[in-house]
């Protein structure tokens, strides 16, 4: 298990202690914007055999470590093994992104099944494993999961779409139909995350992806819920275990996600509204975010100005610096440096 978490600045922000200098990592970071992801990738075969092969997530986990000695790593995985390890077909096609059999009726939505088989997963935990013994005992180590929305949205589509309508559709026309992806993915998510924490995780990162393009209704249903009851889940085995979410795009429904799902600390995205969000979320949680990843390969004053601007809203709560969404693969390594050498100087 997890060990002394005062000395992980991280962790001690997630429990309640602020830090002067924001704590900082990045959505995405170990990934193809690194030459030496890039060198590991072209080795490795397809994009499931990084994920379920430990020696390569490990490897690619701890790259941006080493680089840039953030306060986090987070295990490499995606938010599709859950849909994997339910038999269903999850292929990742070079510049297409991943593929998956739809399951666009309540028909074939019945042929689900309930139970993952977690020795799929196996790989992901002892990667785990792996990555603890190999941090330093001040850099936390995060997990994490797709929500159910997010995840679901790709299951029903068999891909991603620009608004995700396929699962928004069958949401409205069958959703007891929809409901039941929701609970299967909520109860293998908890044993999931379970998983991930035993096996030496210090925090979890839920990411809903795609909440933004939820109506205020589907978005208590579909994204709120399900994460709340995760969140219970999780809690009632490892209790403490510390949750960040990420409703990307949730804007003013923000405030409700974190009074009602419990979590320790939210994800917002570059489009959040900051005095919104240090009266009534700031106030209640961390927050953590929200560079623009546009801002970072941009550089030079630009990005001084982005980074300065997040420092200045929010840097006097507490505040896990991030970026509002994935680093982008153009992204020059410079210019990850110049942000947290930024980031680093400030002492709020």
């Amino acid at each position: 298990m997890p060990q002394d978490p005062t000395k992980k600045p991280l962790i001690d922000l997630l429990s309640g202690h602020r830090q002067a200098t924001p704590p900082l990592w990045m959505m995405r970071q170990a990934g193809r914007y690194l030459p030496e992801y890039r060198e590991l990738r072209a080795k490795a075969g397809g994009f499931l055999d990084l994920c379920f092969t430990p020696e390569f997530a490990t490897e690619i986990t701890l790259q941006p470590i080493r680089r840039f000695n953030f306060d986090a790593a987070i295990i490499f995985s995606d938010i599709l093994v859950i849909p994997y390890a339910l038999g269903r077909s999850v292929r990742f096609e070079a510049g297409e992104g991943p593929r998956l059999d739809p399951l666009a009726t309540p028909g074939e939505i019945a042929t689900l099944a309930t139970q993952a088989n977690f020795d799929q997963l196996e790989p992901v935990f002892e990667a785990l494993r792996r990555v603890r013994r190999e941090l330093a005992p001040e850099i936390a180590l995060i997990g994490f999961c797709g929500a159910p929305w997010t995840v679901a949205t790709y299951m029903v589509a068999g891909q991603g779409t620009p608004d995700q309508a396929p699962a928004r559709m069958l949401a409205y026309r069958h959703p007891d139909a929809f409901a039941r992806i929701i609970d299967v993915l909520v109860e293998n998510s908890i044993h999931y995350l379970v998983g991930q924490l035993k096996a030496g995780a210090d925090c979890l990162q839920i990411f809903d992806t795609w909440a933004g393009v939820l109506p205020p209704r589907e978005f208590a249903r579909w994204s709120i819920e399900p994460t709340k009851r995760i969140v219970a889940g999780v809690r009632k085995q490892v209790p403490g275990a510390r949750i960040i979410g990420f409703p990307r795009g949730a804007a003013g429904m923000l405030p409700a996600y974190v009074e009602q799902t419990g979590v320790d600390a939210v994800s917002i995205d570059w489009a959040a509204e900051p005095s919104m969000i240090r009266e009534r979320v700031q106030s209640r949680v961390p927050v953590q975010g929200n560079l623009d990843p546009l801002a970072l390969i941009a550089g030079g004053a630009t990005l001084d100005r982005a980074v300065d601007d997040v420092l200045e809203n929010f840097g006097a709560g507490p505040l896990i610096f991030n970026l509002g969404h994935g680093i982008l693969q153009e992204t020059p390594i410079a210019h990850v440096e110049q942000m947290v050498a930024r980031v680093r100087a400030y002492k709020g």
